[in-house]
């Protein structure tokens, strides 16, 4: 699932600390029965302030419907019009099959250790502890490493963010005034508007910032398919498949706008109904059909309305010398910025859980004022340092939604599985074996093109 409001749902538990922790530590590992296979964790939820089946869809499909899917062009491009097009429909599927092995592995491990629910990060934790005997003392750094994972994801996210926004403002801003001014003004010119987003610490007051997002977004997004469908048209330019240098860029740019693993386990922990989560038809699957048809046709027109020349956003090709053009640009760049804070909140508050207790108590107002500063600031020169949106896309989908999307959750189901549970001729784990392939592919030739390109960037 791709970007822009996917830390919507999230934030409704964004991380917390391994509550079953303590209580795994106590139980005896691998003294399982029938009798613990009885247990049903969804009977144990709290179903409080729940959602519904409808309530959870609309959760993932909000988190999915941002940013990301106006990338989707650009991927085809990398693509080609017909590789890209069946690509993104594979990508999508494996993206989905990652969430379901993830959310089907906390279900078992819940069973396993009588908890009710479990994070990511605590699902990692329990199938490294509950696992084959060499792997259990890396119990704790699993749990540490996907928290460190979600915290680089969403930071790398915030630092996408502020480059859109400043490239989006730049191209309106120097037409209009004939000048010729350099993104990473525009970029330092965002930080008191992202200091301040920053600092909100209670999430109903972001209630009415996101509700002008959402507005921002959904006109933009209607000018947008406007002009795609307006400007269709089928040239020489257009390839059916792209040079193998491209694919790898191909392949991070649509892992980085579909995969949105991060708010999965919080939005099936507050399902009225969990266990409508999964199956067929199911949240997941009703969910993923609809995001990667609309990302798949998005792509694939919006490709054949600018060919070769799209860019890394579909807003950044509309026509800059009509209103109309202008306008959505504006439109989309205030949506992002004012989802900033949604996407900023998600890793402080994993940060902050972390190092609270270390700050004195007199002073951990001052403390988190200042870690939250120090992190807006971060993305500030983050985004400085690469003020170029097409390599940083591909960068962050390759280096964390890789590993944090498919490389994670196949190595989780693969060792909560592992004794009797691979299928016959192990089939999971040759399965699991080729999901890291991919992941590794995506993670090291994404990051080497995206890298290049960056350098590039730089001697130019």
């Amino acid at each position: 699932m791709g970007k822009g409001n996917k830390e919507q749902a999230a934030i409704e538990n964004p991380m917390q600390e391994f509550s079953s922790s303590t209580k795994i530590a106590s139980v005896e590992i691998g003294a399982f029965n029938e009798k613990d296979e009885l247990y049903n964790p969804f009977e144990h939820r709290d179903k409080k302030n729940t959602n519904s089946d409808i309530g959870a869809l609309a959760h993932l499909l909000k988190s999915s419907l941002g940013t990301g899917i106006l990338a989707m062009p650009n991927a085809i491009r990398n693509g080609g019009l017909l590789f890209g097009g069946i690509g993104t429909i594979i990508i999508g599927f494996i993206c989905a099959h990652c969430v379901h092995i993830l959310v089907r592995s906390s279900h078992v491990l819940c069973k396993r250790t009588k908890t009710p629910k479990m994070t990511y990060a605590e699902t990692a934790e329990a199938a490294f502890l509950y696992g084959p005997k060499p792997v259990r003392p890396f119990a704790n750094i699993s749990r540490i490493f996907v928290k460190a994972a979600l915290c680089a994801t969403y930071v790398g996210g915030a630092c996408v963010y502020v480059v859109f926004i400043a490239t989006s403002i730049e191209q309106v801003v120097n037409y209009n005034s004939c000048m010729e001014i350099s993104s990473r003004y525009y970029i330092i010119a965002l930080l008191p508007a992202v200091l301040l987003l920053g600092q909100i610490r209670n999430l109903k007051y972001m209630v009415p910032i996101s509700m002008v997002a959402n507005i921002c977004m959904m006109a933009g997004f209607a000018i947008t398919l406007y002009y795609i469908f307006r400007d269709i048209q089928l040239t020489s330019h257009v390839k059916l498949i792209s040079s193998a240098t491209q694919l790898p860029t191909f392949f991070a740019t649509v892992i980085f706008a579909i995969e949105g693993i991060g708010v999965v386990m919080p939005v099936e922990n507050s399902m009225r109904n969990p266990e409508h989560f999964l199956g067929c038809p199911s949240v997941l699957n009703i969910t993923m059909t609809i995001v990667v048809a609309l990302y798949a046709v998005l792509g694939i027109f919006g490709y054949l309305a600018y060919g070769e020349d799209v860019k890394a956003s579909i807003t950044l090709s509309l026509p800059i010398e009509e209103v109309l053009g202008q306008a959505v640009k504006i439109l989309i760049a205030v949506a992002v910025l004012f989802t900033y804070g949604l996407q900023y909140f998600v890793p402080m508050e994993i940060m902050w859980a972390s190092i609270k207790d270390k700050c004195s108590h007199k002073y951990q107002g001052l403390c988190e004022t200042l870690l939250r500063a120090f992190m807006v600031i971060f993305t500030v020169v983050v985004a400085l340092l690469v003020p170029k949106l097409e390599p940083f896309i591909s960068l962050v989908g390759a280096v964390f939604f890789s590993v944090l999307g498919i490389s994670i959750p196949a190595i989780v189901e693969t060792i909560s599985c592992w004794e009797g549970h691979l299928g016959a001729y192990k089939w999971r784990l040759w399965k699991n074996s080729m999901l890291l392939v991919f992941s590794l592919f995506a993670l090291i030739f994404g990051s080497w093109i995206s890298i290049v390109d960056i350098i590039d960037l730089y001697r130019k």
